[in-house]
């Protein structure tokens, strides 16, 4: 991906505050190991998605994708709402967001604050509605630009380019195994690309929603890891250098987020929790010799109204919807239309 300079000059303001995120270890006593997190919370918008606005926007505007009356529509569950709000508001360009009313109300309001138009949709459980949607608008205006979050190569690339090598910098050995969440893919496929070319023998794990486990061949069903696993597989995780995959509870993933606020003071939401269960796991198989990464994906302040910050009633819907999990079981690779 070529970088370059904003068309804009105010954009870069907040364009060099994205990325270079510090990859800090964490020393979980009780169970005798060390992960190394990589603080994507640290981003101005506050989440890992800041990097797939600023590549694919900045590219769009490169190649003469956006001009001065073009509109930005994206579907999303809310980061990369956010932050395409605020890389447009930046940028100097119109921003419409389509996003589930099931989505936290604290996103809307980000995304709304930031300047950006909110069209919200019942997603009926299906995130390919709000995709359908976009496509049907943009087909009617030609002022609208997709980026196309969950087919759109750059998401790959960039991470490649840009995540992936920042952790292979600041590891500063080789690394063991590297897991991750997945909603378009981008993230778990560039990174592991990375770290694969670099240590072929690293092990890169897909982590999900115990009570949607797509990848082991189960129907979609509730849970409540925002941003993850958003109903089906998307294009981009086709590809991912992919060795296996961690199924992690909500109950588990609500319990973890916590803990990082009380014994850490990391102010992290609850997918980063879900995937520091899934890497202590993983660190526990390996021994103290393996060195496991993995990412704090967005900040908290956009799940106040969740689950996450009701203490009791939290636990119990979550532990409820783990117990109402559907579907069976099916073979991981055969999942992902491989052979």
């Amino acid at each position: 991906m070529k970088t370059q300079q904003p068309a804009n000059p105010r954009a870069q303001a907040v364009l060099s505050l994205i990325g270079h995120t510090p990859l800090t270890p964490l020393r979980f006593a009780p169970e005798g190991v060390m992960i190394l997190a990589k603080c994507e919370f640290l981003n101005p918008s506050g989440s890992v998605k800041d990097r797939l606005a600023k590549g694919v926007l900045l590219d769009a505007e490169r190649r003469g994708l956006l001009r001065p009356d073009s509109i930005i529509l994206e579907c999303s569950s809310g980061n990369t709402g956010i932050a395409m709000a605020m890389v447009g508001a930046a940028m100097g360009y119109r921003v419409t967001i389509l996003m589930s009313s099931s989505a936290s109300v604290e996103r809307r309001k980000l995304i709304r604050q930031l300047g950006a138009d909110l069209i919200l949709f019942d997603s009926a459980g299906r995130y390919q509605t709000g995709i359908e949607i976009s496509r049907e608008m943009a087909a009617k205006d030609s002022r609208y630009f997709l980026p196309r979050q969950f087919e759109n190569p750059l998401n790959v690339e960039d991470h490649e380019q840009t995540t992936g090598q920042e952790i292979l910098a600041q590891a500063g050995g080789p690394i063991t195994a590297f897991v991750h969440g997945f909603g378009t893919g981008g993230t778990l496929a560039g990174c592991g690309k990375a770290i694969k070319k670099r240590w072929p023998q690293a092990r890169i794990h897909a982590m999900e929603p115990a009570e949607q486990a797509l990848l082991a061949g189960e129907c979609p069903c509730c849970h409540f890891i925002e941003g993850v696993a958003d109903g089906f597989i998307p294009p981009l995780l086709r590809d991912a250098p992919i060795d296996g995959h961690i199924e992690v509870t909500s109950a588990d993933a609500l319990a973890m987020t916590r803990r990082l606020h009380h014994e850490f003071g990391l102010l992290v939401g609850t997918s980063s929790g879900a995937n520091i269960v899934a890497a202590l796991r993983l660190a526990g198989e390996l021994g103290p010799d393996g060195t496991v990464v993995t990412l704090l994906c967005d900040r908290a302040e956009r799940y106040f109204s969740t689950a996450l910050f009701d203490l009791v009633g939290g636990e119990r819907t979550a532990e409820r919807a783990a117990s109402q999990t559907q579907g069976s079981g099916g073979q991981f690779f055969s999942s992902l239309g491989k052979p």
